[in-house]
């Protein structure tokens, strides 16, 4: 127990002994600059520089348009054009679409499974928007329970 006591002593001492750091003028041997350092004085200046600059390199990469030459990040320029295409491919799927189901009514209509009278483009957008067999007209318990409360609320209220 006494030998680690030791050891930290002297780690303690030498880490807190004080030291002069001397710069001199070498031709004349005058004293341009000193300092008065520790040990830990040099190890924390290190580990804040350190710290220092990897925030600012990190702060330059993140901000700056320096990420676009990292592999992995997209540009701007190619990400906007790329939600640009994805709205234009989704509008054309739609057209196409449109389109598909106007060829299909003229198709009946040549083969006499549908009347003339009925092929209308508009009809057809019309119906790819609603879709009949889907729509539910009758109304849920819930909802039905719902009208029924607020018609004995108007009542009370009146």
């Amino acid at each position: 127990m006494s030998e680690k006591r030791l050891k930290r002593q002297k780690i303690k001492k030498k880490l807190f002994s004080k030291n002069r750091l001397v710069v001199l003028n070498e031709d004349t041997f005058a004293e341009v600059f000193s300092l008065r350092l520790t040990l830990m004085n040099v190890f924390v200046v290190a580990t804040l520089g350190a710290v220092l600059i990897i925030f600012v390199t990190t702060y330059i990469i993140a901000f700056t348009p320096l990420r676009e030459y990292i592999p992995g990040y997209a540009s701007t320029d190619l990400k906007r054009k790329a939600v640009e295409l994805a709205i234009k491919s989704d509008s054309l799927e739609q057209a196409m679409k449109r389109n598909n189901l106007y060829v299909e009514s003229i198709k009946k209509v040549l083969n006499g499974d549908l009347e003339y009278a009925k092929l209308n483009i508009d009809s057809i957008v019309a119906a790819e928007k609603i879709d009949p067999e889907t729509i539910e007209l009758e109304p849920s318990e819930r909802e039905v329970e719902l009208r029924k409360e607020v018609e004995s609320r108007n009542k009370d209220q009146k």
